[in-house]
């Protein structure tokens, strides 16, 4: 298959599916296993009676693995080829999921969470660099709305198969690994259609994470959202008294809403001339759902609509944000770039279930809700902070 042609600017003038088709499917079946694993995990360690600030630790090692991938991803694909650092990160990551069911002791789960999370933060850089490459400028937000909501169907289902197959037993993990493993089929159909990374990046690695702030920081906002709240969910609505299967609809739903959203926030980023007040939006309903969440916890149907549109604007930062970023850089600078994006990420995610665990532990079950709001509502105050920047440099 041939490399997508690109115009005089070296942008590709129309969208080239088939590395699309490949570059999604792949990163699809890891976000389905990562959908059935980060509740499926926090459960078990729930039942084991670790507390909820271990099990936050634990979670918070997917962050700590993916900040030491995300600066060397791009070098090694530099020197080993997209498709070939993809796919043995693929394997990489479907030896550890199964590992974690013959891990009794709690400590061999941090380097199991390290070398999982390490393998599919390359395939998340790799994956989205890839697609950024394969999107011309004028449809980037369609695709990368298309992106998300495919990614979104693969969180969905996740939950659901959690729900459907429990947590007892080595079915779960099995399945899993074997889903992870159906990534590395499109990503070899694809490989000779993979962007080549010839030269390397201009400046140093974390020069990235400040070039474009308003994409990093709510890239930070939705890692510690995401992984904080998908981890710790469903120890909060179990002790709000909904069952393991409630509280995994409620995650499926909140998927629903992530899959809903996306294609048309990503056609209404591309009319756009500047995405950031799209981005502040979505923060600010952020906020609000999060605080809502304790008056609406004991009604099942309200809650569930609440996070339906809820997650539509969690997921947003990371589809609009990540548009902002493409629309700024090309070539080996997004690479680059999109390894610092997907570093934010990962801090955030420490952040995350390490801060909304211990707002539990020191507040109650209703500190759940209050953390949410607050790293939210500190994207709000990074992007006020930028207009009021912006506005005295004029």
């Amino acid at each position: 298959m041939a490399q997508p042609t690109t115009d005089a600017n070296g942008h590709v003038d129309k969208i080239h599916w088939p590395s699309l088709i490949a570059a999604i499917s792949a990163i699809s079946a890891v976000g389905i296993a990562i959908g059935l694993g980060l509740p499926l995990l926090s459960i078990i360690l729930e039942k084991r009676g670790i507390s909820s600030t271990l099990i936050g630790l634990n979670a918070a090692m997917a962050g700590v693995a993916s900040m030491a991938a995300a600066p060397i991803t791009t070098k090694i694909a530099h020197d080993y080829g997209v498709a070939r650092t993809m796919m043995f990160a693929v394997l990489v990551a479907a030896v550890s999921a199964i590992g974690f069911f013959y891990a009794d002791a709690f400590w061999m789960w941090f380097p199991l969470r390290f070398t999982f999370h390490g393998a599919t933060t390359t395939l998340f850089i790799l994956s989205e660099f890839w697609i950024n490459e394969a999107a011309p400028p004028r449809r980037r937000g369609l695709v990368l709305g298309i992106y998300a909501t495919v990614l979104a169907i693969g969180f969905a289902i996740g939950p659901l198969l959690f729900s459907a197959l429990g947590s007892d037993g080595v079915l779960p993990f099995l399945v899993g690994a074997a889903i992870i493993m159906l990534a590395i089929i499109p990503i070899f159909i694809a490989r000779n259609e993979s962007p080549v990374l010839d030269t390397k990046p201009d400046r140093h690695f974390f020069h990235y994470i400040f070039l474009v702030p308003t994409a990093t920081a709510a890239v930070f906002a939705f890692g510690a959202v995401s992984a904080g709240g998908l981890s710790l969910f469903p120890i909060y609505a179990i002790r709000s008294a909904l069952t393991e299967q409630q509280a995994a609809l409620l995650l499926t739903v909140m998927g629903i809403g992530n899959m809903a959203f996306q294609i048309p926030l990503g056609l209404y980023s591309d009319k756009l001339r500047d995405r950031r007040p799209l981005l502040t939006a979505m923060a600010v309903l952020g906020v609000a759902g999060s605080l809502a969440l304790p008056f609406l916890i004991e009604n099942w149907i309200m809650m569930a609509v609440v996070l339906f549109f809820w997650g539509g604007c969690v997921s947003g930062l990371y589809t609009v944000g990540l548009a902002h970023l493409g629309s700024r850089l090309s070539g080996a600078d997004l690479a680059a770039a999109n390894a610092a994006f997907i570093f934010c990420y990962a801090v955030g995610t420490v952040a995350g279930p390490q801060g909304i665990g211990a707002a539990i532990d020191i507040a109650g079950n209703d500190g759940f809700a209050w953390a949410l709001a607050g790293f939210f509502g500190f994207y709000v105050l990074v992007s006020i902070c930028r207009m009021l920047f912006r506005s005295k440099r004029s």
